[in-house]
């Protein structure tokens, strides 16, 4: 009982009551400090577990995993395609086609420092550390999603939030089958690259091509 009412008070702390103080007003070097503790904690966890190793998957993985993420972005694709063209014309593949060497920098920066961590935060360490907590698979997916999705409360966008909530839904399953955080970050940097690369970067916080 003590090590499940430990986790989650935990749980709560890190993944609920830290993104959501980022929408009160207090010093940024305090938000700063908090984020990079809970960082360097989670990295210990992740350490001591073992869980930090590069480790590619098992080949069986790979085929099925490259088929259902070539469907999934392109549903994404027409989707994304048309939104922009709808709301914002002028965005549509701007960066691309304007500033095409910013366009790979944020690539590779978003791929590395951004989506990597983010997994190991919100599949590796949450799925090792709270996964016995919740009995269903599919609750404990909707959970991950939705507290995903709340890590980005401080954009204050709707649209992230349902963006992220939804990517949080994808993800949280590629790693509930696979367990693996390597083909769950290539899923990741796959779909968010495309929506900056379509003109949806402004939204996503990443620099405009002006």
């Amino acid at each position: 009982m003590q090590p499940t009412f430990t986790r989650g008070i935990e749980l709560f702390f890190l993944f609920v009551l830290l993104p959501v103080s980022f929408l009160f007003t207090y010093p940024i070097l305090v938000k700063v400090g908090l984020t990079v503790a809970g960082f360097i904690y989670i990295l210990v966890h992740l350490r001591k577990s073992r869980l930090l190793k590069l480790k590619f998957p098992d080949k069986t993985f790979w085929k099925p995993f490259w088929k259902e993420t070539v469907i999934k972005l392109a549903i994404i694709v027409i989707i994304t395609s048309l939104y922009v063209f709808w709301v914002a014309p002028d965005k549509l593949f701007s960066v691309l086609i304007k500033k095409p060497i910013l366009w790979g920098v944020i690539l590779i920066v978003y791929t590395f420092l951004s989506v990597w961590p983010q997994e190991l935060i919100y599949r590796t360490f949450f799925y090792d550390r709270y996964e016995n907590l919740v009995k269903s698979k599919w609750l404990f997916i909707f959970l991950n999603a939705i507290l995903f999705s709340l890590a980005h409360i401080f954009l204050r966008s709707f649209l992230v939030q349902l963006l992220t909530f939804l990517g949080g839904l994808l993800f949280a399953f590629t790693y509930q089958r696979t367990k693996s955080t390597t083909l769950v970050s290539i899923e990741h940097a796959i779909y968010g690259n495309w929506l900056f690369t379509v003109g949806m970067g402004d939204m996503l916080a990443f620099p405009d091509a002006g």
